[in-house]
């Protein structure tokens, strides 16, 4: 008897392909094609990373190839605020540390810890750069499920009950930008993590935090001067206290703004602030231990075993 659906002589790989094509044959299908076809053809676009052709309509202007090299990052960096140890007595020190950087042991961050996805640059640094300054929303979509990956990196730290609190924009800005970039990441990476930890409650309250004073942009300052700028521009406005909260931002350069929100929030009674980007800016001269970050450490062991048995 022949099962239903099986034809007589074709092999597994054969009905993979009779598959393939009936979804190529498809009315749904077809017209997306002709819809890529015309727009691209009528309206060409290239691609905000490459320069190259974009060869299908879509929401966000960067080419498949570009967002393929949109991955995460693993450096071996700071416990406590993600920073890469640029130099090995860095290391050597932070190993006697914990694996806190220098900037951590010297002034400890109210936060307990910030993860991101990725190092500023490249295509990472250019797909935030369109939804944050080209008004591109619809780049978040794609961002909040990498950041979504990023906050797994709490599992086990954090608690599975958190508040999801956006870094947020002074209002003059939010209504000139459109939207608030923090926002757009964190609803999306909340909608990302609750099919992939159905387990954790995240309740998103952006309004639990307000930026009560319009700060310079934090880009042209120098460390101190991000500092200042930031005293006194955030109040908290809703329920905080007893809980743990997860806030998010696009990206960590000094970590000032996430110093500042996680003071305010722990002075307002919150039992924890866990932090949460997108992108962690590095020094240049850190970035190429990027694709083999295990070399750093491998060196420190290989020296700590020579000064062992010399």
């Amino acid at each position: 008897m022949v099962a239903p659906g099986f034809t007589p002589g074709f092999t597994p790989e054969a009905r993979r392909w009779q598959a393939v094509v009936r979804v190529l044959r498809s009315p749904a299908y077809a017209a997306k094609l002709l819809t890529n076809d015309v727009v691209t053809t009528l309206f060409p676009a290239e691609c905000r990373c490459c320069d190259g052709p974009l060869l299908r309509a879509q929401g966000v202007p960067v080419c498949e190839a570009c967002l393929e090299r949109v991955r995460a990052s693993e450096l071996c960096g700071c416990e406590r605020c993600g920073d890469a140890f640029d130099l090995e007595q860095d290391m050597e020190d932070a190993r006697f540390a914990g694996m806190v950087c220098r900037v951590c042991r010297m002034a400890a961050p109210p936060f307990a810890r910030a993860v991101a996805y990725g190092v500023y640059d490249d295509e990472l640094r250019e797909l935030i750069h369109l939804l944050k300054f080209g008004g591109v929303a619809d780049a978040a979509k794609l961002l909040g499920p990498r950041l979504g990956q990023a906050v797994m990196g709490l599992e086990g730290a954090a608690a599975g009950d958190l508040l999801v609190v956006a870094v947020p924009l002074f209002k003059a800005r939010e209504r000139q930008r459109g939207y608030n970039q923090s926002v757009l990441l964190a609803d999306a990476a909340v909608a990302w993590l609750k099919r992939a930890r159905p387990e954790w409650k995240l309740t998103a309250a952006h309004r639990t935090l307000r930026r009560v004073r319009r700060t310079e942009s934090q880009y042209v300052l120098s460390p101190k001067g991000r500092r200042r700028n930031l005293l006194g521009a955030f109040a908290v406005a809703g329920e905080v206290r007893g809980r743990e909260v997860l806030l998010i931002d696009d990206i960590l350069t000094s970590g000032a703004t996430a110093r500042e929100c996680a003071r305010v929030l722990l002075t307002a009674g919150a039992a924890k602030v866990w932090v949460a980007t997108v992108a962690r800016a590095q020094k240049r001269h850190v970035r190429r231990q990027q694709e083999r970050p295990e070399e750093l450490v491998a060196n420190w062991d290989l020296k700590q075993e020579t000064a062992v048995t010399h």
